[in-house]
């Protein structure tokens, strides 16, 4: 994925460690946590906390992580992805604060039900972390899998919603409700 040059950033302190925001003046392009995997260099973009989107989407992201947010109310864009990878962003959410799903169950909804690979390709360079919830995506069975930002940040993210999902000896128990498409109700 390649992104201009011409893009505004901004770090941002978080509980689960800096992170770095990208955006045009009109959509938030990127949310990576500082030295995630597949985080682009962020060196020859404009220094710009003040911007208005930049702190509509730093005080969200505070709002989140201290757990008096459910939802982002940002303009997103994702148009730098290719168009599978652009479905694939898209279908994730769909995916309630709350709920998981696997990465086959992802790729039956964009309608490429062989294509769970790809998916979890796609899942990994997701741009916008946290607030497109690539987090929500589980192994069968809701076994943690891989994460761009980290494991432990995962599990962080998924107890915060009180999500379902495989206890990890090593990274934390699961939520109290069943692994689902949906939130139990």
């Amino acid at each position: 994925m390649k992104f201009s040059d011409s893009l505004l950033c901004t770090t941002v302190p978080s509980p689960l460690g800096p992170i770095v925001l990208a955006a045009t003046d009109l959509a938030l392009v990127g949310l990576w946590f500082d030295g995630q995997r597949h985080q682009p260099d962020a060196s020859r973009w404009q220094q710009a906390p003040a911007h208005p989107l930049m702190a509509q989407a730093s005080a969200q992201l505070s709002d989140y992580l201290a757990g008096r947010r459910k939802q982002f109310d940002l303009p997103l864009s994702v148009a730098g992805g290719s168009a599978f990878e652009q479905a694939v962003w898209l279908a994730l959410m769909d995916i309630p604060v709350g709920g998981t799903c696997s990465y086959s169950t992802l790729a039956a909804a964009i309608g490429r039900p062989k294509a769970a690979r790809a998916v979890g390709s796609a899942v990994g360079r997701n741009p916008l972390s946290i607030i497109v919830p690539c987090h929500r995506v589980l192994g069968n069975g809701g076994a943690l899998t891989g994460y761009a930002g980290g494991l432990p940040r995962k599990v962080a993210l998924l107890q915060l919603e009180g999500a379902a999902f495989a206890p990890s000896p090593t990274l934390g128990q699961p939520g109290q409700s069943s692994l689902s498409a949906r939130p139990a109700p």
